[in-house]
């Protein structure tokens, strides 16, 4: 196997999507037994929280020729079968996601938004 040297190994990871590069970290943890998780420092405990380390990702409406896209979309995110789905995308608001990183959250908005979805991250 070719040996990827860092900038090699960076201009791959720029043309992922934040998707494929979570499960890439995710491996690594695995295979590693390590965490990509911050620790904090014993100073910062107390202090302001600047921004929601985990949000909830939620789809709230669509527009009318919409229903089939988003639910193609739901089913591929949430992991789940075409009834689920259907019943999930039917009964709104939905949750697609919850407990992720603001940034896969904003991701998944785009493109739910792209296929006509109203989305709202809480």
């Amino acid at each position: 196997m070719a040996k990827l040297d860092k900038n090699q190994l960076i201009e791959s990871l720029k043309e992922m999507t934040i998707m494929e590069i979570d499960e890439i970290i995710k491996a690594v943890e695995e295979a590693f037994g390590v965490s990509a998780t911050p620790v904090v420092a014993a100073g910062a405990v107390g202090g302001t929280q600047e921004a929601a380390s985990e949000v909830t990702v939620k789809v709230t409406g669509y527009t009318d020729n919409a229903k089939l896209a988003v639910l193609k979309l739901y089913r591929e995110i949430a992991g789940v079968g075409l009834m689920e789905a259907k019943t999930a995308v039917e009964k709104l608001p939905c949750v697609v996601k919850q407990d992720i990183k603001p940034e896969e959250a904003e991701e998944l908005k785009k493109r739910f938004v792209e296929v006509g979805a109203t989305v709202e991250i809480k």
